[in-house]
């Protein structure tokens, strides 16, 4: 009941007050049980204002990046959607009570097996996952009508623009390894069209077409 309670207060103030307003992405968030994507020492803390470490020198994002990025995808329950960086799973959870099918890819095994099993005790079978490099998609799989990169990329690679449907849209954070900017494409028959979302902070996008690892 206390964790019921944070995610409703979450929702209405950190979320609705700051302009989302897409119901079906209100409702997802309302829904997820965000405390189990984290570990047990950080569980009271999981409905701040701010993301979280889970291992890997990676974190959960902040819930209001979580539901900006979604709401930002335009998603039907029709949609295939590839995630780039399944981290703790929590984006994909949403994700999954939008879309028809979430595919996920994660290059750290840890943290992919970690996922795939809390997937699957909490009974979210429409997302299939894959640990491999995130940076060259999907392509099997492909197209999509959205991707969401949950890392900050030095460029937006071309690879990924590929793997798009006609009509599709791709969210993904783009700048320096200190600081991106959140940018949306949509790709039409003929070229991409961005947008610029604002300011933001995300781990590096590590990977063939990101950042180098060290």
């Amino acid at each position: 009941m206390k964790f019921d309670r944070l995610r409703h207060d979450m929702v209405e103030k950190q979320i609705e007050a700051r302009g989302v307003k897409d119901s079906r992405v209100l409702a997802a968030m309302r829904k997820v049980p965000r405390h189990l994507f984290v570990s047990e020492a950080l569980m009271d803390q999981a409905y701040n204002d701010f993301p979280l470490p889970i291992g890997e020198q990676q974190t959960i994002s902040q819930p209001y990046i979580v539901a900006e990025m979604t709401q930002a995808l335009h998603l039907t329950d029709k949609d295939r959607v590839l995630e780039i960086g399944t981290g703790s799973g929590y984006q994909a959870a949403i994700l999954a009570q939008i879309a028809y099918r979430v595919y996920t890819v994660e290059r750290l095994h840890s943290l992919y097996v970690k996922a795939r099993k809390l997937f699957d005790q909490l009974g979210y079978h429409n997302i299939v996952t894959r640990y491999s490099d995130g940076t060259t998609g999907w392509k099997d799989e492909s197209p999509f009508d959205a991707i969401i990169v949950t890392a900050g990329a030095p460029e937006i690679p071309e690879v990924l623009v590929k793997q798009l449907a006609i009509g599709g849209r791709m969210v993904i954070p783009v700048g320096n390894q200190y600081a991106q900017e959140l940018t949306k494409i949509v790709r039409d028959e003929k070229d991409i069209h961005q947008t610029n979302l604002g300011g933001c902070r995300f781990v590096k996008l590590v990977g063939e077409y990101g950042w180098r690892e060290q």
